[in-house]
C-alpha cells in the first residue's frame, strides 16, 4: 500500500474539476434540474436561462456573438459535427481537404472516412519540433479545397501552431478553417473576432471542468458557415445538435473558462516554471533522455521526454503512484509508436520510448520533486533488469528545436 498521496500529472487527457466549478453545478443537479427545453415551466425555464447564461459567457471569452456557440458532449463530437457538415455542406464546390500529420486521431480518422465518399485528404507535414511551416501548409491549398483543419497546440508535444498565417492563408483561398481547441482553450489567447478561423471545437475537461461538456464554435459573419447536421432527432441548437442538453456540464464549462482567464498569464508562468524545473532534474538525473518538441511556443504545462534503451510500459508499471501517460490517451489501446513523434521524424524505437507529463494549477512545487525522483527511479530499476542501457550525454540531447 502506498503510503503518500498518488501524483497527477496526466492533465492533457483530463483535469480534476476545480471546486469552484463542482460548487456552480450543483444546484442544476439538486435543485433547477429542468430540461432547457421544457417551455411550459419553472424548472425548464431556470434550466434555459442557466445554458443562456453560459453560451453569452462562453461566446464573449472568445470574442464570438452567443448564437455562434453550440454545445455538444466534447471535442470529438464538436470535430466530427464541424468537419462531416462542412465538407458535405460545401461539396458542390470541391472536395479537396487539408490537415496536418500530428492532429489528434478524432481528426484524422473523420477525415479518413470522408475519402469513402469522395473527398481527396492532402496531410502536410512538420518540422522536428512539431511545427507547421504556413508557407507549405498554403502551397497545399487548391482550387477545390473546401475545408482546412489544424489544431491550436498539440496534445503530446504541446506545440503551438501558427493559426493567424494558416487562417490568413486559408481566407485569401475561400477556404473554411477548423481548429481542434481542445489543449489550448484557457490556456491560450483565442480571440475569434480577429482569427481568421470558421470552426473551433473545445472541451471543458481539459481546463478543470467537467466531462461531457464541449462547444463548436461556428462562424456567421463573414463568412455565414452553414452545416450538414451530421445528426437528427430535434431542434436543439440551432438544428445541428439534437438531444437534451447536460445543463450542468455546460454551467461547470463557463465557470471553468472564466477561472482560466481570471489569471491566465499569471498562472500559465507559474505552471511553465514548474515544468521547466521538472524538464531539469530528469534531463540531469535520467541519462539519454531528450525533450521532445520545441523550446518556445509549447503550452506551459507540457513537457514529453524520450528515454531511449528501457521498455516504456515496464517503466509506467514501476510508477505506481504517478499518473503520466505514454502518449495521448485517445491512443493508448493501440500498440503502434505515437503518430506524432513519428511525424516529426523520430524512429520508432524512440517514438515508443516517450513519456508525456502535464501539469496544471493544482500541481505543486514537491509534487514536481517527487516526480522527478520517482521516473529517475523507475528507470535505473528498468534499466537494471536489461542488459540493453541508454549512455549518452542528456545535457546535448535535451532539445530538437
Amino acid at each position: 500500500m502506498r503510503d503518500t498521496a498518488p501524483i497527477y500529472l496526466d492533465n492533457h487527457a483530463t483535469t480534476r474539476p476545480d471546486p469552484r466549478v463542482v460548487a456552480a453545478m450543483l444546484p442544476y443537479l439538486e435543485e433547477s434540474y429542468g430540461n432547457a427545453a421544457s417551455r411550459h415551466h419553472a424548472f425548464g425555464w431556470d434550466a434555459e436561462r442557466a445554458v443562456d447564461r453560459a453560451r453569452r459567457t462562453l461566446a464573449s471569452a472568445l470574442g464570438a456573438a452567443p448564437n455562434e456557440i453550440v454545445f455538444t458532449s466534447g471535442t470529438t463530437e464538436s470535430v466530427n459535427l464541424a468537419l462531416q457538415g462542412a465538407a458535405r455542406a460545401r461539396r458542390p464546390r470541391g472536395r479537396h481537404l487539408v490537415t496536418t500529420a500530428i492532429e489528434h486521431p478524432a481528426v484524422l480518422e473523420t477525415l479518413e472516412a470522408l475519402t469513402n465518399e469522395g473527398f481527396e485528404l492532402e496531410v502536410v507535414g512538420v518540422d522536428g519540433a512539431g511545427r507547421v511551416d504556413p508557407a507549405e501548409f498554403a502551397a497545399a491549398l487548391r482550387e477545390d479545397t473546401t475545408l482546412a483543419s489544424v489544431m491550436f497546440a498539440n496534445n503530446e508535444v504541446g506545440a503551438i501552431q501558427p493559426i493567424a498565417k494558416i487562417g490568413a492563408a486559408c481566407r485569401a483561398r475561400g477556404v473554411w478553417l477548423h481548429v481542434d481547441a481542445a489543449q489550448a482553450l484557457g490556456r491560450l489567447p483565442i480571440d475569434l473576432a480577429e482569427l481568421p478561423v470558421e470552426l473551433l471545437s473545445a472541451s471543458a475537461h481539459k481546463m478543470h471542468g467537467p466531462k461531457g461538456a464541449g462547444l463548436l464554435f461556428c462562424r456567421s459573419r463573414a463568412p455565414h458557415v452553414t452545416l450538414e447536421p451530421v445528426f437528427f432527432g430535434g431542434g436543439h441548437e440551432r438544428g445541428l445538435r439534437p438531444g437534451t442538453l447536460d445543463v450542468p456540464a455546460i454551467v461547470g464549462f463557463a465557470t471553468a473558462l472564466e477561472i482560466a482567464l481570471a489569471d491566465r498569464e499569471g498562472e500559465q508562468a507559474r505552471i511553465a516554471a514548474l515544468r521547466d524545473r521538472l524538464e531539469s532534474l530528469l534531463l540531469d538525473s535520467v541519462s539519454g533522455a531528450r525533450r521532445n518538441g520545441p523550446d518556445r511556443d509549447r503550452l506551459a504545462a507540457n513537457l514529453n521526454l524520450s528515454i531511449p534503451g528501457v521498455a516504456i510500459e515496464a517503466v509506467l508499471a514501476e510508477l505506481e503512484g504517478l499518473a503520466v501517460s505514454s502518449g495521448s490517451a485517445c491512443a493508448s489501446a493501440s500498440q503502434r509508436p505515437s503518430h506524432v513523434l513519428a511525424a516529426m521524424g523520430l524512429s520508432p524505437a524512440l517514438a515508443r520510448a516517450s513519456l508525456r507529463f502535464g501539469l496544471s494549477r493544482f500541481t505543486t512545487l514537491r509534487e514536481v520533486d517527487a516526480a522527478a525522483e520517482q521516473v529517475a527511479a523507475a528507470v535505473a530499476a528498468v534499466r537494471s533488469r536489461s542488459p540493453r542501457t541508454a549512455g549518452g550525454n542528456p545535457k546535448n540531447s535535451a532539445s530538437i528545436d
